[in-house]
């Protein structure tokens, strides 16, 4: 069959790549579902049989062990006891996932995610499921869910995130109350505090410059806008800005995509004082003035320190038009021990 109309080589050549990306995409894709698909449903089959087999009596707690040695011997992967006490809390955690209809598999709805579950199957690898049914509770689940699945996290980077106890510290942000429905459309910046950059790996004892924090930060660009949140776009490091016959340099510059404004971050190593948000300010301000665009929202002022005194805060910020922010940063992961005291504080603080 002659083709419609001549193309060149070089057309051939990138058709050919585009359409073998496309479906290699779409082959990784059925492949990933297929896997999970698989694992839910040898859960699901356990489940089923210690509620109701027939014989299931004779193996009591020696079940999982029995049946992973025998379908090793048939040649079957993946079906280790741990993994397959990993399947049976898979389907425990997501009865609703996979329903049959008529001899297929389809989809059904998740009501706690109020999506539905094609959404969950070809957003998240099975990978992802494995870290989900860990969280502490149904609201962390569908937190982590929803931020998996909108920020395209890897299992890596959700890993990562709940080790940092992010859901903890979003919900000590603000209002420790609010149920986390949907805060990804939210018009206001969600500020974390403490922010964490363990994955700078300089130890807390070491003494870290503030070139050295920044310059670490930039080399792990990927994990730091993970960290700060959803929107984020990297603009420059050490802006220069003239301010009458002076230059002055902003830390980091970025671009929130989402709420559609700058957002300038100072960092500063040791505690918090009120000529650092006199400064901060100053940056702001002028760029209101000197680089909002039409549509532009106006720019926000976010000071990183290692310490900081709340009260103290609180009296700077005081009388400021801009919008500004003080949080600490960390250099290492807190223990979940001081994370939990951290959270009872901050609810009791908002009672």
């Amino acid at each position: 069959m002659k083709p419609k109309k001549a193309v060149s080589f070089d057309l051939l050549v990138s058709s050919i790549v585009e359409v073998d990306s496309e479906l290699r995409v779409q082959a990784a894709r059925a492949v990933n579902v297929s896997l999970t698909v698989r694992n839910w449903l040898i859960g699901f089959y356990i489940a089923e049989f210690e509620l109701s087999g027939m014989d299931r009596a004779q193996y009591g707690k020696k079940l999982l062990v029995l049946l992973s040695e025998q379908l090793e011997q048939l040649g079957l992967s993946n079906v280790a006891r741990q993994q397959l006490y990993r399947y049976v809390r898979f389907y425990q955690t997501y009865p609703l996932l996979i329903q049959f209809s008529e001899g297929q598999i389809v989809g059904t709805l998740y009501p706690q995610l109020n999506s539905s579950s094609d959404n969950l199957l070809q957003c998240l690898s099975y990978g992802h499921f494995e870290r989900l049914i860990m969280a502490d509770s149904d609201q962390q689940r569908i937190f982590y869910e929803q931020q998996c699945i909108y920020g395209l996290w890897s299992v890596r980077e959700l890993k990562r995130q709940m080790s940092s106890f992010l859901f903890e510290r979003t919900v000590t942000t603000t209002n420790p109350q609010r149920t986390i429905d949907s805060d990804l459309t939210s018009t206001k910046l969600e500020i974390r505090d403490p922010y964490i950059f363990e994955f700078l790996g300089i130890k807390p004892s070491e003494s870290a410059t503030e070139t050295a924090v920044e310059h670490g930060l930039l080399e792990k660009i990927q994990d730091f806008i993970l960290e700060l949140g959803h929107g984020f776009c990297f603009e420059a490091r050490q802006k220069r800005i003239l301010i009458g016959h002076d230059h002055f340099f902003v830390d980091l510059v970025f671009y929130h995509r989402i709420l559609k404004c700058h957002v300038l971050i100072e960092l500063k190593v040791g505690d918090f004082t009120h000529e650092h948000i006199g400064q901060l300010n100053t940056y702001v301000t002028w760029y209101k003035r000197h680089m909002m665009s039409e549509g532009d929202n106006p720019p926000i002022g976010v000071l990183l320190c290692n310490q900081k005194n709340q009260a103290l805060v609180e009296y700077a910020l005081a009388g400021l038009d801009n919008d500004l922010f003080v949080s600490k940063y960390l250099l290492e992961l807190p223990s979940k021990e001081i994370i939990q005291r951290f959270l009872e504080e901050a609810l009791q603080e908002n009672l």
